[in-house]
């Protein structure tokens, strides 16, 4: 009899157990689950100065990327097809436009536009990504480039 009770109380242990994981994976998905807006008014200053400034389009849509709660990122689509991904402050990270426009100037270190105007001629800025050693820039021609942080080129990239 008293091993039958011992493997009983097991038994309800391990299904506590089970249930008390189940609840805790679930809240943590509650609270990191990312958030959309259809409006700018959800994003920092920032970010809202800088969308204004640069581009004549309005936001779509504004992804908030949370971690463990805390906003990582906002990732932007803009009407015209405008991706713009901004750290948790509103610095931007990265712009994206379709091959049919350009990047807009304010984004781009001017010697990545000379160097671009220079050697690739005809070819449009269609995106560019700050990174820690400087930027990648992406041509509409498909040929992505590395760049230090002063502009200087570095290499082409595969």
């Amino acid at each position: 009899m008293e091993v039958y009770v011992q493997s009983s109380k097991f038994k309800i242990m391990k299904k506590l157990l089970l249930i008390l994981a189940m609840l805790v994976g679930i809240g943590v998905g509650t609270y990191a689950r990312d958030n959309y807006a259809h409006d700018a008014s959800v994003l920092p200053q920032a970010a809202k100065v800088t969308i204004s400034k640069n581009f004549k389009a309005n936001v779509s849509l504004v992804k908030i990327d949370k971690t463990l709660g805390q906003i990582k990122e906002y990732e932007v689509i803009l009407t015209d097809g405008t991706e713009i991904t901004f750290d948790s402050k509103g610095n931007w990270e990265n712009v994206e436009t379709s091959v049919k426009k350009s990047v807009p100037s304010g984004f781009i270190p001017k010697g990545v536009s000379d160097y671009v105007k220079k050697h690739h001629s005809g070819a449009r800025i269609v995106g560019i990504e700050k990174e820690r050693n400087g930027y990648e820039v992406e041509l509409s021609n498909g040929i992505d480039m590395k760049f230090d942080k002063e502009g200087n080129f570095q290499r082409y990239d595969d």
